[in-house]
């Protein structure tokens, strides 16, 4: 339901690496998320503004921006439950080239889920695939982490991966040790010596800002610790 006659400014990056913040006047309606209001602004007031989503209910993560210097889903997020002094900052995420306005490149982030081998390789790709009981602890163990949709707000959180762009970054590190948590995986120790080297899970200071923003309440960091421990064995054992 829209408050009559109130009003509130939006502030929105424009251009590339180089634009500028540009401010927009936009009616304030109480049950309004950020992604509707970015949309009307591309719809009333700038047709030439660039922005992305796709599913608009939290299943994709596409519509991922930074909000007020947080990143966040935009189609999740309430403006009542982010505006500032009838205020809002909207930019593209951090730690990741900009394409245009609201649109952050992605690239990144993909290439360093193929450093980490976050694909699924079968001990056996000839036989069937096996079952894991939903009750058993193995599967347990899988679940902690396997939600991740690949929307990039760890990324764009992490202080690490801003310092040390080698970094692979927690949403990878994350994919890696939910892997390696499958028996079925066969590829477990050269995924372990791949994200054990320099920019790997070593590299992570365990500042937590990642589980502190993950739409998905996921604990990458929690992931990364389980891969510090593993990785240490495996060095003791001479397997590293």
């Amino acid at each position: 339901m829209q408050v009559d006659g109130q009003t509130l400014t939006v502030s929105i990056w424009r251009g590339v690496e180089s634009g500028v913040l540009r401010d927009y006047v936009v009616p304030w309606r109480q049950d309004e998320t950020v992604l509707d209001l970015v949309t009307h602004v591309q719809r009333r007031l700038d047709a030439s503004l660039a922005y992305r989503f796709a599913c608009r209910v939290g299943m994709c993560g596409s519509c991922a921006m930074t909000v007020n210097g947080r990143p966040r889903w935009t189609c999740r997020t309430l403006v009542r439950d982010v505006l500032r002094r009838d205020r809002l900052e909207l930019r593209p995420l951090a730690n990741l080239p900009v394409i245009r306005d609201l649109v952050a490149d992605l690239t990144p982030f993909f290439e360093k889920w193929q450093r980490a081998r976050g694909r699924f390789e079968p001990l056996d790709a000839t036989a069937p695939m096996a079952a894991i009981r939903p009750d058993s602890d193995e599967r347990r163990a899988i679940d902690a982490g396997i939600e991740c949709i690949n929307c990039g707000v760890c990324h764009a959180a992490c202080e690490v991966v801003a310092a040390q762009p080698d970094y692979l970054g927690p949403a990878p590190l994350n994919r890696a040790w939910t892997l390696m948590r499958d028996s079925r995986d066969g590829n477990g120790e050269e995924r372990l010596r791949l994200i054990a080297a320099a920019g790997g899970c070593h590299s992570c200071h365990t500042h937590r800002r990642c589980a502190e923003v993950c739409p998905k309440q996921l604990n990458p960091t929690a992931s990364i610790a389980g891969l510090k421990r593993r990785a240490a064995a495996a060095a003791l054992r001479g397997k590293l």
